[in-house]
């Protein structure tokens, strides 16, 4: 049994889903990790992580739009806007996604479905240098 962590850094243009899993499948190879589980851990309170689809960038569009819906900015909407009127939104939408992600590999593949990437989901405006942890566990 072997282990391998990595960290990614990810540049955002601001709000949105950004593809990373080129960047997951590329280190997974080189780690010669070919059976186990991915870790992958955003420590972030203002982006996450999310396995969505990855054929039609439409669909990234309506999620952006739906959580624009769900979780609004709202100047004097939330008392915390330490940071602008983006902060506890993004904070919100943080909470109702995902900070960390398990993933099996098979084959050294992340077993993502035909239709399937992983992405990370930038809550905030303005662009930013994002943290992703990645850790392997398994066997060559």
């Amino acid at each position: 049994m072997r282990q391998a962590t990595h960290r990614l850094t990810i540049r955002t243009g601001g709000k949105g889903l950004i593809p990373i899993t080129h960047f997951v499948t590329d280190w997974i190879t080189e780690t010669g990790i070919v059976t186990g589980l991915l870790t992958v851990w955003c420590p972030h309170t203002s982006c996450s992580l999310t396995v969505q689809e990855n054929a039609d960038p439409t669909v990234r569009e309506d999620i952006a739009r739906f959580f624009e819906s769900l979780v609004p900015e709202q100047a004097g909407r939330y008392v915390h806007s330490y940071e602008g009127p983006d902060d506890m939104p993004a904070h919100l939408r943080t909470m109702l996604t995902q900070s960390g992600l398990s993933i099996p590999v098979i084959d050294g593949e992340p077993t993502f479905g035909v239709w399937q990437g992983l992405y990370l989901f930038e809550h905030r405006r303005a662009s930013h240098h994002r943290e992703i942890v990645l850790h392997l566990m398994g066997e060559e």
